[in-house]
């Protein structure tokens, strides 16, 4: 019972880059989740594709469908529920997000940025990059936290640093931390992952 993998569902708005690393440390046995459901908040993304073709049930939540963020978080809820995740990752998810009630589990996201610097609303994406180069800071990087009802704000469970190199631009700068998100983020989910195996 305890060896077996942690479920995961993980939610997405776009590429799925952050879904392909995890599959790709899954086949690799050092990542041991099983990811039993991918939530988008985009149709139309490359992320549906990965899912769909890992055989990964997924589905779509556009926000614009809902009045609000509560009745948008209520219908993934609703989906994710029966999947019975014991983990919920983030993985360039837009919107705000807010677990089901009563889920005992971890839900986690990763900030392209050295929190708490760069974070909260409209802080995503390029516009973090876009902030870093502005302010002229000579390093960035990225975090994962917990996800706790305000933006980039949870307990802060690991940060890896980059520098930030003359001539940068936002692509490059881009490019360097999600090199470092593509070896923070599965490091941390595996330190949960056996927490929850060690607690089931």
């Amino acid at each position: 019972m305890r060896n077996r993998p942690v479920r995961a569902a993980v939610l997405l708005s776009g590429s799925g880059r952050t879904l392909t690393n995890f599959l790709t440390h899954i086949e690799a046995g050092d990542l041991p989740l099983r990811i039993v459901a991918v939530g988008s908040s985009r149709a139309g993304v490359r992320g549906v594709d990965i899912a769909r073709e890992a055989g990964i049930p997924c589905a779509v939540f556009g926000r614009k469908e809902y009045a609000d963020p509560e009745s948008h978080n209520e219908a993934i809820n609703r989906w994710l529920v029966p999947h019975d995740p014991e983990l919920i990752v983030l993985a360039g998810y837009l919107c705000f997000y807010i677990a089901p009630a009563g889920f005992a589990g971890p839900v986690v996201n990763i900030h392209p940025a050295l929190l708490p610097a760069y974070g909260g609303r409209g802080y995503y994406g390029d516009r973090v990059h876009s902030a870093v180069l502005a302010a002229g800071d000579e390093r960035s990087g990225c975090t994962v936290h917990r996800v706790d009802g305000q933006y980039d704000h949870g307990e802060i469970l690991g940060q890896l640093a980059v520098p930030v190199l003359p001539g940068d631009d936002v692509h490059s700068l881009a490019s360097r931390v999600f090199e470092a998100e593509c070896k923070l983020y599965p490091e941390v989910l595996a330190r949960l992952a056996d927490d929850i195996r060690q607690n089931r």
